[in-house]
């Protein structure tokens, strides 16, 4: 996806765990037909009905995302919203399978525009329309921006269990890699399994975090444009930096310190699993900080960054996740203004921070009282990475001209599978990915 842009405010306002707000699960909630404002922006007195592609997670479930289609439709009269729910979190991949039979939804949240935006599907933001958002070209393909950024979320951060670091004589989070192996070691003497990941079913992206990690501390922090030389053919993923980050998830699988039987698990299961105490450490988006406090384990949760071989800070994370307006919508800018409506919501995003953990990245937006100490500790590694200049892109994740070709990050994901099972060696992926790069851009 898009060349990630490190964050340049200085002073961090909450931003809405992009990804996961683009999940709320959604459902219908229409407004009452025939205000001036429809009329002013429509032309027409009779209602106008939009489709949007929501999602639904343990976090993010249909009552909350009716709810908040609801109060966004009382600030838009003249608007009907007819719910569609993606069959999976994936929601980016239901899109393209409804684009490819002329059923792409007006209304779409945390789908990536790659693809569709090249392809004259979305209509762009104005300028104009983006004034209340920290990083207002966050993801522009083309010079334009084709969904709201409005937020950014660490991906991936590692949840760990209090309690089994405690049982395994660990004091505290590693600090370096070899920390990180050593502390692996202590617990599996211990029966504990270390990493807890998913993959099941139509969440193989749920794989993808070790990955994303590695490449964070090893390819991005030292050269953070090398997915913009990947596009310009200046860099491979066979070169030996991404190879040796692909090794370290192959090697973290091969000495047991991930559960190769995990890879079966849903994206809901995986949480689950984290919450059962099958695993010591749950290295995940920061959205799963609202969920370890709203529905505490019966254990203490804490949260570092994957730490890097020198131990200096590096996260990956992403800023966008918004709404997004297809350009065969009936009204543009009706859909638009809705689409704002949503975003801007103050409950709305209220809800966003306690439901999804959401770091959110409008101005003036301050999150509401009561939140719950994983997340304030999330937010304040987020905070401090982002004082130090020590944030960087998210692999796979990203969006914009310098994002994977369209498709790429889904096989990414397939392959990430094969490199924990065994099934493809480091250079195997390696080669995999740029047979892969190579078909996606022909």
């Amino acid at each position: 996806m898009r060349k990630l842009k490190r964050p340049t405010r200085k002073s961090v306002l909450w931003v809405t765990a992009g990804c996961c707000l683009a999940v709320l699960s959604g459902c219908a909630a229409g407004a009452s037909a025939g205000s001036a404002a429809s009329a002013a922006s429509t032309g027409k007195n009779d209602k106008v009905t939009l489709t949007f592609l929501t999602f639904e997670t343990p976090n993010l479930t249909s009552t909350v995302w009716n709810q908040e289609i609801a109060r966004a439709s009382a600030k838009v009269p003249g608007v009907t919203i007819k719910k569609l729910v993606a069959p999976s979190v994936d929601r980016t991949a239901y899109a393209k399978q409804l684009a490819a039979t002329g059923q792409l939804p007006d209304l779409m949240i945390g789908v990536s525009p790659d693809g569709f935006a090249q392809a004259g599907q979305l209509a762009p933001w104005p300028d104009a329309q983006l004034k209340n958002y920290v990083d207002p070209h966050a993801n522009q393909i083309g010079g334009k921006e084709y969904q709201l950024p409005f937020n950014t979320q660490p991906t991936p951060l590692v949840y760990y269990n209090k309690n089994d670091f405690a049982k395994a004589g660990i004091a505290g989070a590693p600090k370096t890699y070899s920390a990180l192996l050593a502390d692996c070691a202590k617990l599996k003497a211990k029966g504990i399994t270390p990493f807890v990941v998913g993959g099941g079913g139509k969440d193989t992206w749920a794989d993808m975090y070790p990955l994303i990690a590695t490449v964070g501390t090893d390819v991005y922090a030292k050269q953070a444009d090398w997915l913009a030389k990947r596009t310009a053919g200046d860099v491979k993923f066979t070169d030996k930096n991404f190879t040796g980050a692909a090794a370290k998830v192959s090697s973290l699988a091969k000495n047991g310190d991930i559960d190769k039987a995990g890879l079966s698990r849903s994206y809901a299961q995986t949480e689950q699993a984290f919450r059962e105490n099958k695993g010591a450490m749950y290295p995940m988006g920061s959205w799963f900080a609202a969920s370890a406090d709203a529905k505490k384990p019966p254990f203490g949760v804490g949260v570092f960054p994957w730490p890097s071989d020198s131990g200096s800070l590096v996260m990956p994370a992403y800023t966008g996740g918004g709404m997004s307006v297809s350009s065969k919508a009936p009204d543009i800018a009706l859909a638009q203004k809705w689409a704002k409506a949503f975003m801007e919501d103050k409950q709305n995003l209220d809800t966003s921070v306690r439901t999804d953990g959401s770091i959110i990245a409008i101005k003036g937006y301050r999150p509401p009282a009561g939140i719950g100490p994983v997340y304030k500790d999330t937010f304040a590694l987020y905070e401090n990475a982002l004082k130090k200049h020590d944030i960087v892109n998210a692999f796979s994740i990203e969006t914009g001209d310098n994002a994977l070709p369209p498709g790429v990050a889904d096989q990414a994901a397939l392959g990430v599978q094969d490199l924990i099972t065994g099934h493809k060696s480091p250079a195997q992926f390696s080669s995999f990915l740029d047979a892969e790069w190579a078909k996606a851009t022909q």
